[in-house]
């Protein structure tokens, strides 16, 4: 009897751990919005990330760093962060925003650009 009752009070402890996540409108694994867009380290990997880039030749030289106007984070082995990065052209000019994904895994220092694409209109 006791070890029935010891079986339930696991199984509805899991099953409460399980929802919670997605009472907060969040699902395990899913994309998030990044709470603080104003952030410095947030700012730091959109620039690191169209530096990279400019490095890989996916994006052209003359293309500035403004800064992240949005962004998204998803929890993995690490983080991938989909940041939402407004730029200007050579001339100082508005390019068209780009959706840059970097993966990053603080306690092994990795950083990786996963891919850097211009945005759909009205991100």
């Amino acid at each position: 009897m006791a070890r029935s009752l010891l079986l339930l009070v696991l199984l509805i402890t899991l099953a409460v751990a399980a929802v919670g996540p997605a009472r907060a409108g969040r699902v395990l694994g899913g994309w998030s919005p990044i709470p603080d867009m104003g952030d410095a380290r947030i700012q730091e990997l959109g620039g690191w990330a169209l530096a990279q880039a400019k490095q890989e030749r996916l994006a052209s030289d003359g293309l500035r760093f403004r800064r992240v106007v949005r962004g998204e984070q998803q929890v993995v082995s690490g983080m991938n962060y989909r940041l939402y990065i407004d730029a200007a052209d050579a001339s100082g000019r508005s390019a068209p925003p780009y959706v840059a994904v970097v993966y990053e895994q603080v306690w092994t220092n990795t950083r990786q650009l996963t891919s850097f694409k211009p945005a759909i209109r009205g991100y």
